[in-house]
């Protein structure tokens, strides 16, 4: 073994500091100071940290039955995907342990789909700029973004991407051997770019005229992030396939693949499968989660609240015109687009207490947990205000120097 290479195979770059603990929308660190989490484990931790209904539902499960197989009816599951098919466009779903895993299902529904009507050419898949939908090499070729792709040798062959915002591109680029059209609501990873609801409409459009399945990749954008329960919803369109996870189980690794009885007609036994994929405890998670987000009133809140921060937002950017150029995206999965390198950014609103995250587009995503209150984002705006008045004074000390 050689010695100076880390226990941990080291793939993240890592921020100095670590947490023992959470409540609610804080996190402890392991330097005494207390954060406010405004990066939510990427979109992860919707109902903050440590949230009662969370852990006793989770608790209660521990200590009855963790796992046992796909080969056994396991009734969480059905509660679970009976709630989501309820509560959503999907007829059916399958469960998988993360978001990549839900990205990998759709895309073999979606060719699946046309090989069971006997075109098994139709197989590839248009997607988008900018994009970004999992980590396994099929999901980085989906993405297309070639600083996750070199190394990893010839790219997933299936894909076909084109410019962000181009309608026209889109058209052109669907042939024969077209099977669907893959794409986030809101570019998270992206640099929070949001796809304005006639364009989406637009997407919707163009499977049905050619034939072709919608396939939505709302693993950061679902589970009430938009102020809906998912946020296709606001362009009063449905998808045939669409990927969820993030938020599902608020940090238990959980995520889904919903889909209409006519996309998913091909999944027949044996095509598809996963050992942790549903199991008793992540579903357990997945219905806690829900039992709040469906509670009456709660996302009328998120949207409420989504107003707010976006006003405050709006509010420091005209405040900081040398730190920032715009506030941007829905609901509240909101990003500042700076004008200092978001790799300076991040860091120093950590130093005053904040946790963001950065995104593509030299964005900061401000990802407040659902349960944020009024209280939370002013404190949230006064840590970046403070954090760019400390960028403010280091730059003119170096400009002095």
């Amino acid at each position: 073994m050689t010695q100076s290479f880390p226990a941990v195979m080291p793939t993240y770059a890592r921020a100095e500091v670590g947490f023992e603990r959470g409540e609610g929308p804080y996190l402890f660190g392991t330097d005494g100071k207390r954060y406010l989490d405004f990066a939510c484990g990427i979109a992860v931790t919707g109902l903050g940290h440590a949230h009662p209904h969370l852990v006793a539902e989770v608790g209660k499960q521990m200590a009855q039955v963790w796992h046992t197989s796909n080969i056994f009816p396991i009734p969480q599951q059905q509660r679970l995907a009976e709630r989501l098919v309820a509560a959503t466009f999907a007829d059916t779903v399958f469960f998988t342990n993360s978001g990549a895993e839900a990205n990998e299902c759709g895309i073999k529904l979606v060719r699946k789909y046309h090989a069971h009507h006997g075109n098994p050419q139709r197989y590839r898949i248009v997607t988008f700029e900018g994009a970004f939908h999992g980590r396994t090499l099929a999901t980085l070729a989906a993405g297309g973004q070639q600083k996750y792709l070199d190394g990893f040798g010839p790219k997933v062959d299936g894909f076909d991407q084109v410019p962000f915002g181009d309608h026209a591109a889109l058209e052109a680029a669907i042939g024969p051997h077209t099977a669907g059209i893959l794409i986030e609501p809101v570019q998270g990873e992206g640099g929070v770019r949001l796809v304005p609801q006639q364009c989406l409409k637009g997407v919707r459009e163009l499977c049905d005229k050619h034939g072709l399945l919608l396939f939505l990749d709302e693993i950061q954008t679902g589970m009430g992030r938009t102020g809906r329960l998912f946020a296709h919803e606001w362009a009063g369109i449905v998808p045939d396939v669409m990927s969820v996870a993030k938020a599902l189980g608020n940090g238990f690794p959980v995520g889904a693949c919903l889909a209409t009885a006519k996309a998913a007609a091909g999944m027949n036994a044996g095509t598809h499968g996963s050992t942790y994929g549903g199991n008793p405890l992540a579903m357990s998670a997945g219905n806690a989660v829900l039992d709040v987000m469906l509670a009456e009133g709660f996302l009328d809140n998120v949207e409420r609240m989504a107003g707010h921060l976006k006003q405050q937002l709006v509010g420091l950017v005209q405040r900081n015109p040398d730190m920032f150029e715009d506030a941007r995206g829905m609901g509240l999965l909101l990003g500042l687009k700076c004008k200092v390198p978001n790799t300076d950014m991040v860091p120093m609103v950590r130093k005053h207490g904040l946790l963001a995250v950065g995104a593509g587009d030299n964005v900061m995503r401000v990802l407040a947990p659902l349960v944020v209150k009024p209280e939370h984002i002013a404190e949230a705006v006064d840590r970046i205000d403070a954090a760019c008045a400390e960028l403010r004074a280091a730059a003119s000390a170096r400009k002095a120097g």
